[in-house]
């Protein structure tokens, strides 16, 4: 049994980003210990005005929602790609949150940082407007690369898999119910 954590970055309340990750949460609690976030849930200041030169208090859901990173052992995304990458408000939880001390620590005479988020695994799950072909070899696949390279992999954390959904505009809800239904398959094979 592992401990999930299943964050929807998507801010709009009534969003399929928001259907999949119940969906792969409801999954997912028939055989694994279950937390959500919804990004649109949370109350905070997103921009990290001062970087890191000076500490600025975490609100009390950007406290929650690095308990509950620390607490999983599989973090699963589900994102849509809105102007290429992921929405301000994740970003943002992303910025004020994954700070030095929490997420990783520089060491003195290392061009690298110490991973501080070591030992998890994590799953992509994207929606997006495009087809999904176009959007990762055509226009570079900016939203992988963020999350996985400059993000997941920077703490320490290991992606398993990415999973694209698209074009969600125009989609039919026969479209949608098979997305539903792939999510599904993905939470009963959490590694």
């Amino acid at each position: 049994m592992k401990k999930v954590l299943v964050i929807n970055a998507n801010p709009k309340p009534g969003s399929l980003c928001k259907a999949l990750a119940e969906k792969y949460a409801s999954v997912a609690r028939e055989k694994h210990t279950v937390e959500q976030i919804h990004i649109g849930d949370l109350n905070f200041e997103i921009s990290l005005d001062d970087g890191y030169d000076k500490v600025t208090e975490l609100e009390p859901d950007l406290v929650d929602f690095q308990k509950k990173i620390q607490w999983s052992d599989h973090i699963v995304i589900v994102s849509p790609v809105w102007w290429g990458t992921v929405p301000a408000k994740f970003k943002g939880a992303i910025d004020r949150s994954f700070l030095p001390g929490f997420s990783f620590e520089y060491i003195d005479g290392k061009a690298m940082p110490k991973q501080l988020l070591k030992g998890r695994s994590s799953e992509i799950i994207i929606t997006l407007d495009s087809p999904p072909f176009w959007y990762r070899y055509i226009k570079g696949n900016a939203i992988y690369k963020q999350l996985n390279n400059s993000i997941l992999d920077f703490s320490g954390i290991k992606n398993t898999s990415s999973t694209y959904f698209g074009p969600v505009i125009n989609s039919s809800s026969d479209k949608r119910n098979s997305w539903l239904k792939k999510v599904a398959v993905l939470a009963q094979k959490i590694p």
